[in-house]
């Protein structure tokens, strides 16, 4: 079931042309699943989704990670996730895992004809139930897919008082911030914020003297001239390097200190992040 989920939006992005959808679309390389989502795999997957949905308990709907992938804010995974009403029996499928509903889903969203929890609860759910890290990149992705608005997860977070990792939930909502464009600048921001420093811009246009937009930022303060960026692999090939080195050059001319991070650095040493950030701010 781990077929991939594409938002319209993101194949624009990508470059797709609304013609080279449609025929891949009529070829059966990918299946309409809703209004501006699409699988990549074939519609007997939805087929064998609703099949399975329907010999669940009654009120139960697609939720978590498979919601979020339907939805276009969290990559498809293996494991069907679904909540089911509380005080009903968790049935034992294989590949299926039944969450009971403390919280009822109100007013589920059908897509391809499967019931789901609403985007602003399946973020909170999983917010509440995943590592900051992966909570805060969770929420910033659901922002960007604009199928939760900024007023949507304040207002459905309040309604998962008393909740596990509610507490947690809440706090990330506040630094939600739909301009993040990967799950690894979500991560970097965070470490930052945790650090105690100024909380950094997302994807910060460079312009040059003209106005023009020239470069944009992973993170950056505008007033001190200091850029964040995250390295990951993508950034091995020799066109990249090439790139990437021109632009470092350009940044550097115009006065910006740019401080680059990998995985390493993010996830093994982030107070090494941190004091790197806060002596850039400091200079």
């Amino acid at each position: 079931m781990g077929e991939q989920i594409y938002r319209y939006r993101q194949l624009r992005e990508a470059g797709v042309s609304r013609r080279q959808l449609r025929t891949v679309v009529d070829n059966g390389g990918a299946v309409r699943l809703g209004s501006g989502v699409y699988g990549s795999g074939p519609a007997e997957w939805m087929r064998d989704v609703r099949a399975l949905v329907a010999r669940l308990p009654t009120g139960t709907a697609l939720g978590y990670q498979s919601a979020a992938a339907l939805y276009g804010f969290g990559p498809a995974v293996d494991t069907l996730h679904v909540i089911v009403p509380v005080g009903t029996v968790r049935p034992r499928i294989a590949g299926v895992t039944c969450h009971e509903a403390v919280l009822p889903v109100a007013a589920p969203v059908t897509v391809a004809g499967v019931p789901c929890s609403p985007p602003a609860r399946c973020a909170i759910d999983l917010a509440r139930s995943m590592p900051r890290m992966h909570g805060l990149a969770t929420l910033d992705a659901a922002l960007r897919s604009a199928t939760c608005t900024a007023d949507d997860l304040p207002e459905e977070v309040g309604h998962h008082a008393a909740l596990r990792g509610v507490r947690r939930a809440r706090e990330l909502v506040g630094i939600a911030d739909g301009r993040a464009e990967c799950p690894q600048e979500s991560h970097l921001r965070l470490v930052v914020i945790d650090g105690g420093l100024p909380v950094p811009e997302p994807q910060l246009w460079v312009c040059d003297p003209r106005g023009r937009h020239m470069y944009r930022l992973d993170l950056g303060y505008r007033e001190q001239k200091v850029g964040l960026e995250y390295e990951g692999r993508s950034h091995l090939t020799t066109a990249r390097l090439d790139a990437d080195r021109s632009r470092m050059n350009w940044l550097s001319a115009q006065g910006w200190a740019m401080r680059y991070f990998t995985a390493r650095d993010v996830y093994s040493s982030p107070g090494l992040v941190v004091a790197t950030v806060r002596a850039a701010l400091a200079a």
